[in-house]
């Protein structure tokens, strides 16, 4: 195997002043466990995710995203158990999920009480409400819920996902009542899913003070140059359900595979690593790619240590501006 890239040579990113650092790249723990939308139990299983976790602390890549509703539990189980396996010290961030017949506060206090159970963690770097649901708590109850753990020392940060623009600001001016900053927004951002740039999330994120997580950033695949037309097969699992993997689909995107490859060569990287490497490059952007095993793993430490130069950040741009 070949010696993964340091993390050193790209910056931490502080969450909060004084409180915990992440590297510019974390590990979505999304397929860990999960076979209702990945083949976990059959394409690949523990011991493979638990190699990816290895790799991943050699590359120093220590940050960890996972939730409680990824594989039912058992992300968070099969993590817990990583941990406990090494001296290296990680960050973990986690979700709560706002369920309808989660109306009161100590549904929060429930919830959390159950993922720490299962990461076997007495206090999680990052707690993130998973999307933006009201139902019957509301916005405000849950902010406070959340701040109340914070004081706690359950929770170091408190972040949110899948927020618009608009809901970040409600939940940072809720939290702000407390005393507690809004640290995250995780996103679906790609360079196949830009909307961020254009919808307002990116900028409020910018304007707040937040970092944003980006989730899928690798578009599932897509962008590693994996799916060809010249060797098409009807992907496995939930992609044979998205246009994008049809043939049509992969027909559209091919001009960025094209750069993204071409401009590889010049840096020895492949497409995945070089988009990747265009997000983090955005400034207050950690992609947080999934890893399924070892290899996987590997390739997405390869996008640090290195930097695109503007040229080439501009041409990516370009030729990816039609998904902003």
């Amino acid at each position: 195997m070949a010696e993964s890239p340091q993390v050193s040579a790209h910056p931490v990113v502080k969450l909060i002043p004084n409180g915990p650092e992440i590297p510019p790249l974390g590990v979505g723990t999304w397929s860990w466990g999960d076979s209702l939308f990945w083949q976990y139990g059959k394409d690949y299983g523990a011991s493979d995710v638990q190699r990816a976790f290895q790799v991943s602390l050699a590359a120093g890549i220590t940050f960890f995203d996972t939730a409680e509703v990824y594989g039912l539990g058992k992300s968070e189980e099969l993590l817990g158990q990583f941990i406990q396996a090494t001296e290296t010290p990680v960050m973990v961030a986690t979700k709560y999920f706002p369920l309808p017949w989660r109306f009161k506060p100590q549904a929060v206090a429930d919830a959390l009480t159950a993922s720490l159970k299962r990461l076997q963690l007495p206090t999680v770097a990052l707690y993130q409400v998973h999307w933006p649901f009201d139902f019957l708590m509301g916005q405000k109850a849950l902010m406070n819920a959340l701040a109340d753990e914070v004081k706690q020392g359950r929770i170091q940060s408190i972040g949110v996902s899948n927020y618009s623009a608009s809901q970040m600001h409600q939940a940072h001016g809720y939290l702000a009542e407390r005393g507690i900053p809004l640290v995250v927004n995780q996103v679906q951002y790609s360079l196949l899913h830009r909307k961020i740039e254009s919808n307002g999330v990116l900028s409020t994120a910018r304007d707040l003070g937040m970092t944003i997580l980006a989730y899928s950033p690798l578009a599932q695949g897509l962008v590693t140059g994996k799916y060809r037309v010249e060797t098409y097969q009807t992907p496995a699992g939930a992609r044979r359900l998205d246009p994008r993997f049809s043939k049509d689909g992969l027909r559209k995107i091919e001009p960025l595979i094209n750069v993204l490859r071409e401009i590889g060569k010049g840096h020895d990287k492949t497409p995945a690593q070089v988009a990747l490497n265009w997000l983090i490059g955005q400034g207050n952007v950690v992609p947080i790619p999934g890893a399924k095993n070892a290899q996987q793993a590997e390739q997405n430490a390869g996008a640090l240590g290195w930097s695109l130069t503007s040229d080439e950040r501009q041409q990516i741009s370009e030729v990816s501006a039609a998904w902003r």
